[in-house]
């Protein structure tokens, strides 16, 4: 049974940013391509940023494209989330997931971590 433990989040003002870290309990987790997804209040999940095992291939939607970095460290076995300009409505709780294939999440989850943007 693989656990991810993820750390980071917090409150933050708009415009500010903050950065989320996801370990995996069992190193061959590394292998696995992995995700961060997130649910806002009334919301469904949502699929936010993915990251090959090999780190070299990043997927993004729109909404966050250009402001969101995923990266692994796979001699760490930590998985990065880095957002910038962040918004009010990037307010949510952020997950950890996977293996992530094609923005569909895979069956490990980490407990979430909170993330509110200030206006």
């Amino acid at each position: 049974q693989v656990q991810l433990v993820e750390s980071g989040g917090g409150l933050v003002q708009a415009g500010g940013s903050l950065r989320l870290s996801c370990a995996p309990s069992v190193r061959t987790a590394s292998v696995y391509p992995m995700g961060w997804f997130r649910q806002a209040p009334g919301k469904e999940r949502e699929f936010v940023a993915a990251i090959t095992w090999s780190g070299i291939v990043t997927d993004y939607p729109d909404s966050v494209k250009g402001r969101f970095i995923i990266s692994r460290d796979n001699a760490k076995n930590t998985v990065y989330l880095q957002m910038n300009s962040l918004k009010p409505e990037n307010t949510a709780v952020y997950y950890c997931n996977g293996p992530v294939i094609i923005r569909r999440a895979g069956g490990y989850w980490g407990q979430g971590a909170q993330v509110t943007v200030s206006s």
